[in-house]
């Protein structure tokens, strides 16, 4: 009999999503290449940080605990109020790939994600040149 394995289990669970997603937050805050996504942000990321953990652990295959507690994703419209364009989703995605390269030892397991996480990341942008465009200075504030 054969047994899947969910991402979710492979890469160690809950604890193995934790280290994922403390990884990537500690990338966004601290490198300079990470800002346009970083200043996306509020100040503390707690909160970021908590609802990424708990997106992920539903997307990929575990507890659905994002959707029990805030209900649908609906990822694209929650972001809409934030100018993402191609320098936000690349600041995200290398945030993303340095956490992957450090957390995620199965290198084929790593790769599906990457590429799973630049669709995700690509269906994000809602403005081609993202905090750039004078009439999303709103977004850019936060």
């Amino acid at each position: 009999m054969t047994t899947i394995t969910t991402p979710y289990e492979a890469i160690g669970g809950a604890e193995g999503v934790r280290r994922l997603v403390d990884r990537f937050y500690q990338v966004m805050d601290e490198w300079p290449q990470a800002w346009a996504a970083r200043r996306l942000h509020p100040e503390r990321l707690d909160g970021s940080r908590e609802s990424l953990f708990e997106f992920l652990s539903g997307w990929l295959g575990g507890p659905d605990l994002y959707v029990q507690k805030k209900g649908h994703p609906r990822l694209r419209m929650r972001h809409l109020p934030y100018a993402i364009g191609p320098a936000e989703r690349d600041a995200w995605m290398l945030c993303m790939r340095t956490a992957l390269d450090d957390c995620v030892a199965d290198a084929d397991l790593r790769e599906a994600l990457l590429q799973a996480f630049g669709a995700l990341a690509d269906h994000m942008i809602n403005t081609p040149d993202g905090g750039r465009d004078p009439a999303a200075g709103a977004a850019r504030q936060l």
